[in-house]
């Protein structure tokens, strides 16, 4: 000690100020951990009245969500769900990405919360989505409950049935033969990327006049990167997966307003179409302003373009594994083939509505059938769950799901459970015989449940079913290569599903 002061010039005494430090070191060491263990004590265990469900709130800021995002290598359930449904029930706790939630996978809970929505629980957006349904006057539940009345409306005005039997059957099979014949030439194609891109396209230009060719942009591709980055740590920062999603959604809301900003100043620009309708509706709905549409627009086209294009690229993985289904699809549609008076004639809604192997006509009919659409969608499942907000502290199942918590209804676990679906992730288009319309309706939901159900649900069955209908009158198919599938939580398809296609004669 005496060298180091002689070198600065000065004496230090013995009992330094570093001393004095490293002596009260293990002091500062001990308050932290003590500060930190209370922090995650209570993090585990938030007092709340009543019982919480059990589970594992996992670690602050980051809870499970590491657990959440791993992969799982099947179409079974998620193993995040699976492992705890099986270690806790079908009702538990967790975290993800520091937000609690009280997760369900029991079929009557669901359905339950599902038909108090407005009471129990309302519609959880995003936090960055919040601002936008601040109204003036109004509470938030009844602001969201408005939102989403006018989001149903204006997408059944123009994915709705009417608008289907109307122009957009008929466009949307000339959009099928497009693709369909470009294929054909092109050799082996990932199945997934084309169908994606197909799908965004074409909704796109029905939602706000895109054009894909005109374009210096392939927007689909900004899509599949947010997508791919969508259930990831929330960390806003170079460099990261969330990062570049935001980025990526950034982009496509200015260009959503850009486009927004060049109809309201030249009418001349306008379509008749989604976007031009949003527009005229400003002057009466006031949370349509210019920053909002785009939000809506962003959000429609993300839920159309994801949904439909897994489907389809799932139904190809399903069909070059069955030959059997192949050869009744393909029977069912030459039969509808045969009894048209001229063989190149459109196909009309009544032929739609006749393909009973192809698609089950609603969920209604007296008699059921075999069902190829119905069956990939009830393994598909979509997304993990459902997201609701709880409005208050409410009890189900003897338990307490707390005000403000996140709740997870897990939809998929009811299309996915075995006492009800004898090997649950087999595709077996012939179980739909043997099932019972009260059976189905409880356990069945593709397309969501109670007030929010999907309003693009007939579009999305028309795009299935027509594809399937142009594939197997015109083309012949073989799988190339790939087919492995796995959620993470999302279906994802690993390397790709090569598909080769050949035009019959």
């Amino acid at each position: 000690m005496w060298a180091i002061g002689l070198s600065l010039g000065r004496e230090v005494p013995e009992e330094s100020h570093i001393v004095k430090f490293f002596a009260f070191f293990p002091t500062v060491v001990a308050l932290v951990v003590i500060c930190y263990s209370h922090l995650i004590s209570k993090w585990k265990n938030p007092k709340i009245e009543g019982v919480l469900p059990p589970g594992s709130m996992g670690w602050p800021l980051i809870g499970e969500t590491l657990q959440f995002i791993v992969p799982g290598r099947s179409l079974e359930l998620h193993p995040f769900i699976k492992k705890r449904m099986q270690k806790y029930g079908p009702i538990f706790k967790t975290s993800l990405a520091g937000r609690p939630i009280i997760v369900s996978t029991d079929n009557e809970t669901n359905k339950y919360i599902l038909h108090n929505e407005g009471t129990l629980v309302e519609l959880w957006y995003l936090d960055s989505f919040a601002k936008f349904f601040s109204l003036e006057g109004e509470t938030r539940v009844t602001a969201v409950g408005k939102v989403h009345r006018y989001m149903r409306s204006i997408t059944s005005n123009h994915f709705g049935v009417e608008s289907l039997k109307g122009s957009l059957l008929p466009k949307i099979e000339d959009m099928l033969h497009t693709n369909l014949s470009k294929w054909a030439t092109q050799g082996p194609v990932d199945i997934k990327e084309v169908i994606s891109v197909m799908v965004f396209n074409f909704t796109a230009n029905k939602i706000f006049g895109y054009e894909s060719e005109n374009s210096n942009e392939k927007l689909s591709d900004n899509y599949t990167r947010i997508l791919n980055s969508f259930i990831s740590l929330p960390l806003n920062i170079p460099g990261t997966s969330f990062h570049r999603c935001m980025q990526d959604r950034e982009k496509m809301l200015k260009m959503f307003k850009d486009t927004l900003m060049e109809r309201i100043n030249d009418p001349s620009k306008r379509r008749g179409d989604f976007l031009d309708q949003a527009i005229d509706d400003m002057e009466t709905e006031k949370f349509l302003t210019v920053d909002f549409i785009p939000q809506l627009l962003f959000g429609i086209l993300f839920a159309t373009f994801e949904s439909i294009s897994t489907t389809l690229t799932l139904t190809f993985k399903f069909l070059s594994e069955n030959t059997r289904a192949v050869e009744e699809l393909t029977a069912e549609h030459d039969a509808i083939m045969r009894k048209r008076e001229n063989p190149n004639s459109r196909l009309t809604w009544e032929e739609y509505k006749s393909m009973t192997f192809t698609q089950m006509v609603g969920f209604h009919a007296l008699e059921n059938g075999p069902c190829v659409v119905n069956e990939t969608l009830r393994i598909f499942s979509g997304i993990p769950g459902l997201f609701r907000k709880a409005l208050k502290d409410f009890q189900v199942k003897g338990f307490t799901v707390p005000a403000g918590w996140t709740v997870m209804l897990v939809t998929p676990a009811a299309q996915l459970n075995p006492e009800t679906f004898k090997d649950p992730v087999t595709f077996n288009p012939w179980r739909w015989k043997d099932l019972d319309q009260v059976t189905i309706s409880k356990n069945f939901m593709p397309f969501g449940g109670g007030i929010r159900q999907c309003a693009g649900a007939e579009y999305s069955k028309v795009v299935l079913s027509t594809f399937l209908h142009v594939l197997v009158t015109r083309y012949r198919f073989t799988k190339v290569k790939g087919g492995d599938v796995s959620r993470t939580p999302f279906v994802s398809f690993g390397d790709g599903i090569q598909i080769k296609f050949t035009a019959k004669n």
